[in-house]
Formats: structure tokens, sequence, C-alpha cells
């Protein structure tokens, strides 16, 4: 008995019977590996341009055995495995496959997941192999640096040397891009010069050469990254005038090109530069830069780390007072932490910083390129109006300017001016701290001294201070922006405006749970199908945020393509099934969804419904009866069949179809009842308007949820409606 074809196989007869110019439709222009072969010599009938520049060197040879074009294949068993699903009928897949491609010169390993499936002709009789592919390569690669990542991490949190780990970074790049070689310098303690810290592959000679090398503009990739801050590639140390007075040195190690990159730590200061040589003259990739900068906070980690344990060390000797000092920074820092906005964290740190650091404070941040005071604090309201006072702030204001224009501190006297500070608070002193944020300064924090100076503590405990506001601070205007962002990432997966369909009239809501900073799961959608047809669909996708978000674009746009190319909802619901089970093996992700397509007849709306897993469908008759559409379905995205069935539904004028999410009928009242489809039903049922529209429907619901629930949604709701006119 010959073998059964997967149900894959059988679910796109779009496969099944296709032609060239399919094909080409289909595949002409995505990246997908794409190839027909015909007949059981596996005849080349057509590809994909991604399969000619992966499998065949760019060659667009057709009509010819895939074996002749690509002899590799016969060696490594593909075509083997090709005649396997010709025989058999029965489907392959091979995830992760590694194919050694191309000839000698240009050897090269890919990683690819590839699909085999038999072709049928119209009597059933397997006639050819597709071949689909989707080359893994970089994910490979991916995971393997990965890999060697996590083991560094652990290095860094078991506090292991840092030569340990400097060196076994460098060699792990190195092994897995064996054409580079890597080099660390570090900071050295007077912050003029940088030192060895890491290169196994570099000559001896070489490493001391650079050793100590002085950090400036011109000397060398690593002295100049430092020097400006910014990564610095030299693409041919040969001809670079940064290079002039290391290319003999350069020409005796045999390295040709050098891209350097400063290691900046958590505060954005320099710790030392990370550097990768090559022994021919290349500029980087994409990849490589992305490498690079990988790479370069792991050594940063390191680096802080190293610093931090040497630090606690010395910490152990620190008297009471700096314990207390520290005390008080976490709970400062906690405290400003707690405050919701911007603002409100600013004014929190100057009032916690009177009188345990200073005895006045101010706060100034730039807004719209202008400077401006957002908080001061004193010991009295009093002292507090006359530090707020403009004429007596000119003394700061200069300094203020020059703390955020180079971002780092300042101290110093405050003058004698009649009607300045001194006068009028006796302020003898001033020490300014920057507040920053990812490299950029955006405010400064002013403490003022009047009976004592302000000592090195006090200098420390305020930069400590301005850091944990300034990342609070800027917290608190994420947390803003992130909700802002939501939303708009929210509106990109639901149509920017329902579409006119003719002989019908449509209206459509979406309310997102809690505060709306991440992404729902609940969508929806409508658009046209040809001969007039017309799809919608509701539907909603476990959890949130960006997996969720992630899994409604699969839906959307495979409901979308399927829908075009199969006229039967039962398979458009099977083929959003089939993308959603390929894409989250082994992990949870299902999805509720009802979906329809619509034609028009000479009387009326005829609706092809599939239900799976989603709430009823209703339909309110023009009379006020409500009817429940239960059609039984499961959940996609849990197993490879749906098991859906279609359910026709007829919609004369006046007649409406109304879709909703669980977010809907799983609203709950102050004491913890569930809105639920009854009362779902009685809202629509209730109307005594005798054609109410799409919107009025809408309205019904909205106004019945908000009325019945007890407080904000804790689920997404949207709710999609068509009536017929």
């Amino acid at each position: 008995m010959p073998a059964q074809p997967d149900r894959l196989a059988t679910a796109h007869p779009m496969f099944l019977h296709g032609r060239s110019e399919e094909y080409t439709d289909l595949f002409g222009q995505a990246p997908v590996v794409f190839a027909a072969l015909s007949g059981p010599e596996h005849v080349l009938e057509a590809a994909s341009p991604a399969f000619f520049d992966a499998f065949a060197a760019g060659r667009t040879t057709t009509g010819i055995p895939v074996g002749e074009l690509v002899p590799e294949l016969a060696r490594q068993g593909v075509l083997d495995r090709i005649d396997e699903v010709y025989r058999t009928g029965t489907v392959y897949r091979n995830r992760g496959g590694h194919l050694v491609l191309g000839g000698r010169r240009a050897r090269r390993e890919e990683f690819f997941d590839i699909t085999y499936e038999p072709r049928r002709d119209a009597d059933g009789r397997v006639d050819g192999v597709t071949m689909i592919a989707v080359e893994t390569t970089a994910y490979h690669h991916a995971q393997l640096l990965a890999a060697e990542q996590r083991v560094l991490l652990e290095q860094i949190a078991r506090d292991a040397p840092l030569s340990e780990i400097l060196t076994g970074m460098a060699r792990a790049i190195e092994e897995l891009s064996p054409d580079m070689i890597v080099s660390v310098l570090l900071l050295d303690p007077d912050g003029l010069h940088l030192r060895h810290g890491t290169a196994p592959r570099l000559p001896g000679f070489y490493n001391d050469a650079i050793d100590g090398i002085a950090i400036g503009d011109g000397v060398g990739s690593c002295g100049t990254a430092a020097h400006r801050q910014a990564p610095v590639i030299v693409s041919d140390i040969a001809t670079d005038p940064l290079w002039e007075g290391y290319r003999d040195l350069a020409k005796r190690a045999g390295v040709a090109a050098c891209w350097s990159t400063p290691i900046r730590g958590s505060d954005g200061r320099v710790l030392g530069t990370f550097a990768i040589y090559h022994r021919t003259p290349r500029a980087p990739e994409d990849q490589d830069l992305a490498l690079s900068a990988a790479f370069t906070r792991i050594a940063a980690l390191a680096i802080e780390r190293h610093r931090a344990v040497e630090a606690g060390h010395a910490a152990q000797e620190r008297e009471k007072a700096a314990r207390e000092d520290l005390a008080f920074v976490l709970e400062a820092s906690t405290a400003i932490a707690r405050q919701p906005h911007y603002v409100d964290c600013l004014e929190r740190m100057a009032r916690l910083t009177v009188p345990a650091l200073a005895p006045l404070c101010a706060v100034h941040v730039v807004e719209r390129d202008r400077i401006r005071r957002i908080a001061v604090a004193a010991a009295t309201r009093a002292e507090e109006g006359l530090l707020a006072s403009p004429e007596l702030s000119i003394e700061i204001d200069n300094v203020v300017a020059r703390v955020l224009a180079s971002g780092t501190p300042r101290t110093g006297r405050v003058g004698s001016c009649p009607d300045g500070l001194s006068a009028h608070l006796g302020v003898s002193g001033y020490v300014c701290v920057p507040l920053a944020t990812h490299g950029r300064t955006f405010g400064v924090l002013t403490l003022l001294a009047t009976d004592r100076p302000l000592d090195g503590h006090v200098v420390a405990l305020a930069e400590e201070l301005a850091r944990r506001a300034a990342s609070s601070a800027d917290n608190a205007r994420q947390f803003t922006d992130r909700a802002r962002l939501a939303r708009d990432l929210q509106a990109g997966l639901l149509p920017p405006e329902l579409p006119e369909v003719p002989g019908a009239t449509l209206a459509a809501s979406y309310h997102p749970a809690g505060e709306g900073l991440d992404v729902g799961g609940d969508f929806y959608d409508v658009f046209p199908l040809p001969d007039d047809r017309w799809a919608l669909m509701i539907g909603d996708v476990c959890g949130r945020g960006a997996r969720a978000a992630a899994t409604t674009g699969i839906v959307r746009h495979s409901a979308r393509a399927a829908a075009r190319l199969l006229d039967d909802p039962a398979a458009v619901v099977t083929t959003i099934n089939a993308a959603l089970t390929d894409r989250t093996v082994g992990e949870e992700c299902f999805v509720s969804l009802v979906y329809g397509e619509l034609r028009h007849t000479a009387s009326h709306l005829a609706l092809n419904l599939i239900r799976a897993g989603h709430v009823p469908p209703l339909v309110r008759r023009a009379d006020g009866t409500v009817e429940e559409i239960a059609q039984p379905g499961l959940l996609l995205g849990i197993g490879p069949d749906p098991d859906s069935s279609p359910c026709g539904v007829d919609l004369y004028p006046a007649d409406s179809l109304v879709l909703v999410t669980d977010g809907i009928t799983e609203a709950r009242s102050t004491s913890g009842e569930l809105f639920g489809e009854d009362r779902l039903a009685d809202a629509l049922g209730a109307l005594r308007t005798s054609s109410p529209t799409a919107g009025v429907l809408l309205e019904s619901i909205s106004t019945a949820v908000a009325a019945f629930a007890a407080d904000a949604a804790h689920d997404d709701q949207a709710v999609l409606v068509l009536t017929a006119t």
C-alpha cells in the first residue's frame, strides 16, 4: 500500500497544480529558496532567484536535472532524500540542515530549514517534488555566539580574573571567525594611556610595542578611538594616515586592517578599546559591527565588574560614615524611583539633599534648547523663595551652562556680588553635578555650601545620587513614551480605517487593557477578495507584548495572502493554523478566531463563517431577535488540524453580524461576576430603533459593558459589527 501523503501537501493546492508562471508570481521576489522539480530525474522546472543564489552560484539554468546543476547535493544525500519523497509521496522536513556549497575556491558552509513536498497531478499521482528552504546560517552562528556570551557572563558573575575573561572572549571570537584577530587594551589609571589587556593571536613584540600607547588623534586605530570616544575603522593600514607612525610595526605583525571601538562603562566613560584586526585590507560588514558592539559590551561588563570587585575590597575597610552615606543614597534613590513623573523625581531629589548633603540645592534641566531651573530646596520656605529668585542665580547660571556642555562636575567658590547668593544667603561654595543617561547630559544638580565646605564625600554622594535620580527620571519619561509606542504599534496591527463594503455598514472598536503599556493580542480585519467577495475576521492571540504583536501579524498577513488564492474559508483557516504551528514549535502560542467570507446575492448578503475556539458570533435580526452561531471549532496553533467547518449565515436588510473578543464577555463587575454572552445578547435585543446601524449597535455594546464593569478592563476588548443595508 503506498504511503499516504503528508496533510500539508494536500492543504495547499497552489503547490499541487502550479505552473512556472504561478511559481514566479509566488516566489519571484521572495527571499525564500524555492525549486520545482519534475519527474524521477528531478529536472529543475522553475526556481526562485534565492535558489540560484544559494545553490547554483547565481547560474539560472533550468530544464536539466538538479543534480547536474548542483552536483554537491548528490554527495551530501540531498538527491537521495528527494528520491524518497518522490517514491513515497511523503513530505520530509529537515531543520538546521548543514550543506557545503560552492566549488573548491568558493567553498562555504550554510544551514537551511528545508521542506521537500511531493507534487501531484490532477489524478493524484506524484509527478514531481517541490523544495522550499529558508537559510538559517546567521541564526546558527548567532546561537554559537550566544553560547559563548553566556560562558563569559558566567565567568563575570563568579568574579573570574579579568585577564581570563578577556582572553576567553578573544579566543571564542577567533574560533568562530578564524579571519579575525582580537585585541583589548585597557585604560591606564592615569587616563592618558592604554595598557595591554589581551591579544592571544598577535605577536609578542607587537603587544609589547603598543602596551602603554598614548591616547590621541592619529595614534593608530585604538589610540584614536579612545581619544575620539567613537569607533575608528581603518580598512587599509598601509594607506591610512592614522597609522603613519605604526605601519612598519603592523607590516611585521602581518596585519592590514584594524577596526577599534571604545569600551564604555555604564556612566559613558571610556574603559579601554576593543579591536578587530585582519591580515588583508577589508571594511566591516553589518554583522561585523554587531559582533564588535556585542562583545564590547561584555568587555565593559567584565572591566566594570573587575573594578567593582576591587572597589568592594576597599569598601570593606571604610568607616561607619561611608556605610551611612551609602544607605542614604539607596534610601534616597528608592524614594526618587517611586515618583511616577519626571518633574516629581527631580523635585524629590532636591528635597532629599537638604540638609543631608548641603543646606541649599537647585536643579536645572535643558528643555527645548533652553536651561530652566526646575526645583529648589532649602531649610525654610523663605530661603527657598530667595534661592528661586532670578536675581540671585546669576553667579551659578554660567557654571550650570558649562557643566551641561561638558557633562563633567564642577566645584568652586561663589563671588562677592552685592546682589548675589553670597550676600543674601551666605553661600560660600558650590558643586555642580551632571544629570545624564545614555551618554546625554540633560540637567545639573547644584549643591550650595554656607557654613562648611563641600568635601569629597559630599561630591561623591552627589554624583551617585544624580546618576540614580537621572535614571529614575529617564524611566519616568520612558513610561509615557512606552505607553505611546504601544498605542502606535497596536494601531499598526489594525486596519487604519474600515473599508466601504457595498450593501453593508461597518463599525469597530478596540480598547487596550490596563495602562496600555504592552501591545495586546486582540485584532480584527476586513478586506476585499476577488469576484466581489469580502473577508472579515476577529481574533485574540494569547499573551501580550512583542510576541503577541508578531503572532497577530502572522495571522493577518497569512489570512490576506491565503484568502486571495484559496476560494474556501476552511482552507484559509487551515493555512493560518499551519503558519502558527510551524512558527511556534516548542512554544505555547494559540489564537482564537472567527473568519468569514461574504458575497452578495440579489436579495441578501451570504456569509460563510469559521469559528476556531472564539466567542460565538451573534446575529441580530431586523425584528430585534438575537441568534448565537455556536459552530464548533478548535483553537488555532495547537495541533496540525483545526477541524473547522464553515457555517452559512444569510443577512437580509437591517440584519447585523456582531463579533467580539472575550474581553467583552469576560468583563467583571465589582462582585466579580462576568458580563457574559447573555448580557451581550440582551444589550443588542434591547434596542428599540427599528433599523439600527452598525455604529448604533457598537455604541450599545460599549455602553452596556462600561455600565457593568467595575474598573479598567483586565483584558483587551475588540468589537466588529456588520449590518446589511
